[in-house]
Parts: C-alpha cells; sequence; structure tokens
C-alpha cells in the first residue's frame, strides 16, 4: 500500500499517519528512502476512557481482513498481502453471506423500505410528498353512519387540520351487525396484505404529513412507524399464509393515539390474517391516519364487510365491542387500568373464555454499573426516556446509576439534555416534540411542580402547543414512582455495585413487566440479570425503545400485559379458533380442596421451555426464550376432564395443578400465583369464574375454555444485546 501511494502521488505533497507505537519499522525505513512526512498520534485522555478505544483497535487490527493480521498469517502468501487494494477491488466478488437490506428476513417477506434522512435529496423528496391537505376522519362501515364531528387538532401548535365525525351507539350495533368473516383462502389473504404493505410505502407522503401534524411525530418517529406497519403486513401474511383453520368470529381492535398507524395495522392485520372480521375503533386523538390506513386496506382487497373503522368514544364504541356476546375476541393496547376495566366488562357480557389481548404501560427501568461506557449510555438514555416525548409504553422510566461513576454520568445526561431542540416535529432539526393533548400535558406538568424539589435537571419549552419540558428527577428507587408518568420525565437513583441483586428484586416487586435496559461490559452480569428480571424486553448496551418485526417480538407481563408478544410466532394463532376439548366435560361430586390448591401454587417454579434466535443485522444478538409462567389451574369439570387438561398444559412445557372437586368461583378472587384457568363445562359456571377472575386485583387472569397454547403457559421474554458495544464487533476476530 505505501508502495502504490508514493507511486501515484509522484509530485503531489502528502504526509502518511501512523498510530503511536504501530509500523515505526515500516515508516522510519520510507521516511530515510523518500524523505516523507509522517504524522503521530495517540489517544489523549483519562484512564477511563481509554479502555474502549483500545479494544477496538485490536478487534479491527486483529480481523481477518486486517494488513496486520495477514502480514504475520503465515497462511496468506506474500504476494496476496502485497496485492494492489485497487485490483482487488475490482475482481471482488461480494461475500455470500452479505446480505441487502430488503433481503434480511429471507424468502419469506421483504423488509421494509428505509429512508435516509441524511440525503438532501431523499429530504426534498418526502417535504414534497408530505406537504398535501389533511383530509376529514369519516366512519369506514357498510351501512351509513351517524356521529357528531369535532375538531382535530395539531399537539404541536393547538391549531385545527380537520375533523372527525365521532359515531354513535346505534352506528357501532349496526357494524357489527353487518360484520363478516373474509371467507377467503389463506393465500389470498395473504396476497392483499403484501398489497397493503405496498401501498403504505408508496403512499408514505401522506402518511408522514398526517402523522406529523396530528399525532406530533417527528420525521424520524414517522419513518420508523411507517415502516413498523408494512412489516406488520409483511409478516404475519407470512406467518398465516399456510394455516387453514377457522377464525373466531368479530375481533375489535382498540389501538392508542402514541403508534396510531403501526399498533393500530398491527393488531388488524393480525385479525384480518385469521379470516376475521374487524370492527377498528383508533384512539380518539388520532382518527386520521386510522381512516386513511383503512382506505388503503379497503384499496388493497380487505372487503369492507371484513374491515369496518368506528371513530368514537370509548364510553361508546369501546362499549359496543365489550357488550356484545357476537364479539368473539378484543385486541387492546393502552393503559393496564384501562384494560382490566374491559377484562371486567367482557367477563359479564362476553361468551366465557372470549379472549383479551392486551398490552398495556410499564415503569420501565435501566441499569448502568460502573463499566459502561458513559457516552454510549448518555446516548441511550437520553433517546429511551426523551425521544416522542417520552410517550413510548417501552420509554425509560426509572434508571439506576452505580454511584461510583453517577456524578459523571449525571453531569453527562444533563449536558445531553441541554443539547435537545423542542419545538414543531414538522422541522427535521426538533428532537423532542409535544405531548397529545392539554390533558396530558397538565398532568404531567402538575406531577413536575408537586416534585420540584426532586428536579435535577429541566429544560424550557416553547410558548404555544402542548409542551413538556424533558426533566430529570432524583428519586430512591423505583417505589417512589407511585404510577407511570407518560411523558419526558426521567427518574434516577444509585445503588453501591454490591446492591444489584437488591435492585432488580425492587423493579420485579413493582408488577410491571414491559423492558428493561442494562448498560455493562461484564458477559457473565448480562446473563445473571437477564435470568433475574421479570420483563418482556431486554435491551442490552443499547437503547430500549423500539423493536423490530419478526426479530425482537414486543409485549409485558405481569400488569405489562396478557402476551402473546406482537410481531412474534404466537401472535397470530391466537386470532384463529382454538382447538376443541380434548375429552367430554364430566361432574364433581365433592367440593375442591381449596387449601391444597393454594399449596400446590404457590411452590411451583418457573423453568426454560424454549429458546430461539431471531434474524437481526450484524452486530445484535436476538434471543427469544419461553419460561413458564405460575400453573394453570384445571376445574374440569371432573376427574378425566382434569386429568386431560393437566396433560395439555404439560405438553406445552407449563405447570398445571388440577382440581379434585367443584371449586366456588369466589375461590379465584384469593388464590395466588394464577396465569390461567382451564374449564370445559356449562357456560353458566364459566361466566361465573370468569366474572371472579376479572375480580382480582394485578394481573390480567384469563379463563380458557378450549385447549391451550404456549402462550397460555409461557411468558414469551426477549434478550436483544448489541454485541459491538464492547468497542468493537467480536464476530470479526471468527476465523
Amino acid at each position: 500500500t505505501v508502495a502504490a501511494i508514493l507511486e501515484m502521488a509522484g509530485e503531489t505533497r502528502f504526509e502518511f499517519q501512523r498510530l503511536h507505537g504501530m509500523g515505526e519499522r515500516l515508516h522510519d525505513i520510507v521516511l530515510r528512502d523518500h524523505n516523507t512526512r509522517c504524522r503521530i498520534y495517540a489517544p489523549v485522555g483519562a484512564h477511563r476512557d481509554l479502555l474502549a478505544y483500545l479494544v477496538r483497535r485490536l478487534l479491527e487490527n486483529g480481523a481477518n481482513s486486517s494488513f496486520v493480521h495477514q502480514i504475520v498469517d503465515e497462511a496468506v502468501s506474500p504476494e496476496e498481502v502485497a496485492r494492489d487494494p485497487f485490483e482487488a477491488l475490482a475482481t471482488a466478488q461480494p461475500p455470500r453471506s452479505l446480505v441487502a437490506p430488503e433481503a434480511l428476513f429471507g424468502a419469506s417477506r421483504r423488509n421494509s423500505t428505509g429512508f435516509d434522512l441524511t440525503d438532501e435529496e431523499t429530504l426534498a423528496r418526502i417535504y414534497a410528498a408530505r406537504d398535501v391537505a389533511i383530509p376529514d376522519a369519516m366512519p369506514l362501515t357498510v351501512s351509513e353512519p351517524r356521529g357528531k364531528m369535532q375538531d382535530v387538532v395539531n399537539p404541536a401548535t393547538g391549531e385545527k387540520i380537520a375533523r372527525v365525525m365521532m359515531v354513535d351507539a346505534e352506528t357501532a350495533a349496526r357494524a357489527i351487525d353487518d360484520a363478516r368473516i373474509w371467507d377467503a383462502p389463506a393465500s389470498a389473504r395473504a396476497a392483499v396484505l403484501r398489497r397493503a404493505a405496498d401501498l403504505y410505502e408508496d403512499h408514505y407522503g401522506p402518511i408522514f404529513g398526517i402523522l406529523g401534524r396530528e399525532a406530533g411525530k417527528s420525521l424520524a418517529d414517522a419513518v420508523a412507524e411507517l415502516r413498523e406497519a408494512v412489516d406488520f403486513l409483511r409478516y404475519y401474511a407470512a406467518e398465516g399464509e399456510n394455516c387453514s383453520d377457522a377464525p373466531r368470529g368479530i375481533v375489535g381492535a382498540i389501538s392508542p393515539w402514541n403508534f396510531p398507524l403501526a399498533i393500530f395495522t398491527g393488531q388488524i392485520a393480525a385479525a384480518l390474517m385469521a379470516g376475521n372480521a374487524v370492527i377498528a375503533k383508533p384512539a380518539e386523538p388520532t382518527p386520521i391516519i386510522a381512516a386513511y390506513a383503512i382506505g388503503l386496506l379497503h384499496q388493497a382487497g380487505v372487503p369492507k364487510t371484513a374491515l369496518q373503522l368506528l371513530p368514537g368514544r370509548g364510553s361508546v364504541v369501546g362499549t359496543a365491542m365489550t357488550s356484545d356476546a357476537r364479539v368473539a375476541g378484543l385486541v387492546f393496547t393502552g393503559s393496564t387500568e384501562t384494560a382490566q376495566t374491559i377484562a371486567r366488562t367482557m367477563a359479564a357480557n362476553l361468551a366465557p373464555g372470549t379472549p383479551l389481548i392486551a398490552e398495556t404501560g410499564g415503569l420501565n427501568a435501566m441499569v448502568v454499573d460502573s463499566t459502561a461506557l458513559p457516552e454510549q449510555a448518555v446516548r441511550d438514555i437520553v433517546n429511551s426516556a426523551f425521544r416522542s416525548a417520552g410517550q413510548r409504553c417501552s420509554a425509560l422510566r426509572c434508571l439506576y446509576v452505580q454511584e461510583d461513576v453517577a456524578p459523571h454520568l449525571i453531569q453527562m445526561i444533563k449536558g445531553a439534555m441541554d443539547e435537545l431542540r423542542l419545538g414543531d416535529p414538522w422541522d427535521l432539526t426538533t428532537d423532542v416534540g409535544p405531548v397529545i393533548d392539554p390533558g396530558a400535558q397538565k398532568e404531567i406538568a402538575d406531577y413536575i411542580a408537586a416534585n420540584a424539589n426532586r428536579v435535577l435537571h429541566k429544560l424550557a419549552v416553547p410558548s404555544r402547543g402542548y409542551f413538556i419540558p424533558p426533566t430529570m428527577l432524583k428519586v430512591s428507587g423505583i417505589a417512589d414512582l407511585e404510577r407511570e408518568i407518560f411523558g419526558p420525565v426521567l427518574h434516577v437513583a444509585t445503588f453501591r455495585g454490591d446492591q444489584l441483586d437488591q435492585v432488580i428484586a425492587e423493579i420485579n416487586a413493582r408488577g410491571f413487566g414491559l423492558t428493561f435496559g442494562l448498560h455493562t461490559r461484564i458477559d457473565s452480569r448480562v446473563q445473571e440479570v437477564s435470568d433475574a428480571i421479570h420483563v418482556g424486553n431486554i435491551y442490552v448496551n443499547r437503547n430500549q425503545i423500539g423493536a423490530v418485526v419478526g426479530s425482537q417480538p414486543f409485549g409485558g407481563e405481569g400488569l405489562s400485559g396478557t402476551g402473546p408478544k406482537a410481531g412474534g410466532p404466537r401472535y397470530v394463532p391466537r386470532f384463529f379458533a382454538p382447538a376443541a376439548p380434548s375429552v367430554s366435560a364430566g361432574a364433581w361430586q365433592g367440593q375442591a380442596d381449596e387449601a391444597r390448591l393454594r399449596g400446590a401454587l404457590a411452590g411451583a417454579a418457573p423453568k426454560k421451555i424454549e429458546e430461539r434466535l431471531m434474524p437481526g443485522p450484524t452486530g445484535e444478538l436476538n434471543r427469544l426464550t419461553a419460561h413458564s409462567r405460575p400453573p394453570v389451574l384445571c376445574l374440569g369439570p371432573g376427574a378425566e376432564a382434569v386429568a386431560a387438561q393437566v396433560a395439555a398444559v404439560e405438553a406445552l412445557g407449563g405447570q398445571a395443578v388440577g382440581a379434585d372437586g367443584t371449586l366456588p368461583s369466589e375461590a379465584l378472587t384469593r388464590l395466588p400465583q394464577l396465569s390461567a384457568v382451564l374449564w370445559w363445562g356449562d357456560e353458566a359456571q364459566g361466566r361465573a369464574y370468569a366474572e371472579a377472575l376479572a375480580a382480582r386485583e394485578g394481573e390480567i387472569v384469563q379463563l380458557v375454555t378450549a385447549m391451550p397454547d404456549l402462550a397460555h403457559v409461557a411468558h414469551e421474554r426477549h434478550l436483544c444485546v448489541d454485541t459491538t458495544a464492547a468497542g468493537g464487533n467480536a464476530a470479526l476476530l471468527a476465523g
């Protein structure tokens, strides 16, 4: 390489560079023979900053393609070492293992299209395409809808951007009357969903425009949301196209405002892929993007009888969905409290065993130990806590920092916060946009004011729009958080190095289990913490927001959701009609021994059932495991039914406790450690059991009246590790 440079440079002035301590003999010879200049550089700084740099250089220089590696490898000929790099480039073939971005997920589905927001031509194309008039949001129903019109406003400015018709109760009831399952072959349904994905990508401009103005999404967040929606459509199409099972029937889908396109689309796509009829209720603040998406789905070929949109209040549309016995399933994303209310209403009105798939909130924590790379940790902390104005269910709420590094790290977080720009997300330079509405703004502002004595750092906010200042509060631990604050508020606690086990126990004790972040460079600690923490998604040495469909299935446990995980292999199967009980119901002659059941339930220990690696980019490990839930209580009725139920649960790898007699329904309100109840008997007793389970405090426990599936008996937990976080990619050392 040096000889080639000398030959090509001729009389042109230039200089070589080398790292201090490397290549000294070579450059001494070149200096002597050719009178060249050579700049020597070396890392300068504190010892704590040096380790990651040295590890990165070690990994780079130790890579198989490195000159330093090849020159001492006797298996590489001198001719190969000295080969003209331009000749090598001209004759090189792409590595067979190198996968093009669109082929990241193999033959089953095409990856969603990305947008380079640093490219001026791409930005100009987006700016032109998104500058369109915002349409009104009207119900999309088979029958003529009725309701009242109301304004939709831009949360960044408070200005009216369009109107929406909020349907009345009669329209909601007629939509259920008109709903029909999608009676087409699975292959045809999959083709329609793929066509819808293409239409989503073709209409990126209006989608970005609506997301920015209606939901306060930055352009980067809008791009990510569109890609996630497209991924859902293609992934669920691939997951369900070879399944011939029957649909459940009519499925209600209630989606949130913080991901009004991605989660909305994912719920609908999974239910449609199983052939169900879907009644979709968008969040009240974001009906426009929902109506636009439903229009594209209809354009792609989804029948109107199989997919209807009902914008409206929860007290109207939600009540219709949870009170009509013809509804055969409900999927919901929102608050834990609302999910519990929905579960109680469903238990009272729908058929016993009607499934509720709920993804709810969380008190998400991150632990940063003394070995973490500070710059990397700060980047991920700020992204996790403040991106999207903290309005993600996965957002970081409570940060634990090892006290040895806390002063320095907290100072760095303050500096990084100061660099955040608040403003209208329509502007590309905006980092933090508004919260969704005045109610959210007031609730969060009141919380910050009530904790003014704990404020470590707070930013200023624009004078108009629904903005909340990114704020950092000092707390003693996660127990200080009375509830989830759904906005840009980060709570910070410190811990001693010998208190890590206590910290994990405190986090688990809160009962939520959505996301958790860990920054450490100790591999054994990663394993220990990931085994101990009870959350659905664990992120190591990266931010804890964002989950790629099919690579990082997303969803929580405990107070954070029922499962199965969205974007995972067990989601679509839940929307098909389940297998009927394997035996007929019998009858009990006596009462169950409640004390025995209590002891058996409390004595069960969880175990790992299965583990699989998920696809993803180089430099990232994605692993999905299934861990047994607390036991499934098998109530028969009758000894034969209980035996079949226990066998079904254990065949899936789960834990079961069988009854030995009739159990009063009120006993279900007090028995501990339940994950589900199996009942194959009459509807009246089933409803009593369902209502008793819905009356329990804490996580939602469901009644199963058919054969169970793996998601009934196991928690799905996903681990995502940034494998480059040690300072380089260790995979480069592979022989």
